[in-house]
């Protein structure tokens, strides 16, 4: 039993290894969620003191707080590159913060709060070309954008399973594989040693090293049946499905008065992700009224980004995850009953 979940196991990383273009299924390990795999570069890949990281300002605090807490404990400094007026990466700003003083460029490919998705190539081509490595937060991409960390040149890689049709308690990290060696686990134990003395240890290679103690097994094999499904469908089709639903519901949501959009304008650029405020309202009456009164489940509040807001003097917005699950009729629905809404106690108040 026991040799069948490691071949089960196996099976299912070489399929996540396939579904980001990694060379060989020993770069992705299997991690609880995104978040450990970007504490566990951020922290483990060996910054020095003095040394930059470089992010952007709508990170998620998976990022966010990791990096705060290197600058605190290992005395690396951070350069935050700010978002154009249109809320998209200013890539001109970014090469002029890169020099040789760069360690680590970690960002959000694709923005949980916003849905844009940064210029990665460009980003990881000016990166390589000073030296620094590249740590990709994919967990807002993976579900409907192709990955390919060899086309891209990416050092390092994170995902959850939960946002791709899969089981929560189980995450995807990539690490190139001449650099996994490098790499300090954020947690040892059981499953990762090779050997071991009371004075001493030597930790197996990628990606044992990084899954010290019991695997959430049953979360990997549904993992796998995502996969399956995912690639079956094919993540063009997932994003063409998105933006149809984004360009419909951006379009009703500018007949409503008061509502504001949080990102870029061009519903193309935000992928499923609707963001918005209405005046007269906060983000959190906006869900909890859709939600009692006409079954509508969005999220409302900072959306673990809470610098983004804070630096925008923001409490916030509501945000519609539009996904493969969701369908025009619905996009309608909402839209309709959020203008009633705002149409009975929102821009008049």
């Amino acid at each position: 039993m026991s040799t069948e979940v490691t071949l089960r196991c196996d099976e299912v990383r070489g399929k996540a290894a396939r579904f980001v273009g990694a060379a060989d299924p020993s770069e992705v390990a299997f991690v609880k969620n995104a978040t450990e795999a970007l504490n566990t570069v951020i922290l483990g890949s060996g910054l020095r003191k003095g040394q930059l990281v470089v992010t952007t300002d709508h990170e998620h605090n998976s990022v966010n707080i990791p990096v705060i807490h290197a600058t605190r404990t290992m005395g690396v400094r951070r350069i935050t590159v700010g978002s154009t007026p249109e809320g998209t990466f200013d890539l001109e700003r970014f090469k002029e913060v890169m020099s040789k003083e760069v360690g680590l460029v970690a960002m959000c490919l694709t923005s949980n709060v916003t849905g844009h998705t940064i210029p990665a190539r460009d980003i990881i081509d000016i990166a390589h070309s000073q030296g620094a490595k590249v740590l990709l937060d994919a967990a807002q991409a993976a579900p409907s954008a192709p990955l390919d960390v060899r086309a891209l040149d990416v050092d390092y890689l994170a995902a959850s399973v939960h946002k791709m049709l899969g089981p929560s308690g189980v995450g995807l990290m990539y690490v190139r594989s001449d650099l996994s060696n490098q790499l300090a686990p954020v947690m040892y134990g059981g499953h990762a040693v090779q050997e071991a003395t009371d004075a001493d240890f030597e930790l197996l290679p990628s990606p044992e090293r990084f899954e010290a103690g019991l695997q959430n097994y049953s979360g990997i094999f549904g993992a796998g049946a995502a996969l399956d499904y995912l690639s079956k469908l094919g993540l063009d089709e997932v994003r063409a499905h998105e933006r149809v639903l984004n360009r419909r519901l951006t379009s009703a949501a500018s007949d409503i008065p008061g509502v504001s959009v949080v990102g870029p304008s061009d519903p193309d650029a935000r992928a499923g992700i609707f963001s918005f405020n209405a005046a007269g309202l906060s983000p959190h009456d906006i869900a909890m009224i859709l939600d009692s009164s006409k079954n509508i489940a969005i999220r409302s509040g900072m959306h673990c980004c809470h610098a983004f807001f804070n630096a925008r003097a923001l409490k916030g917005c509501a945000r519609v995850s539009m996904y493969i699950y969701n369908t025009e009729a619905e996009v309608d629905y909402f839209a309709q009953s959020l203008s009633d809404l705002v149409g009975r106690i929102g821009h008049r108040s």
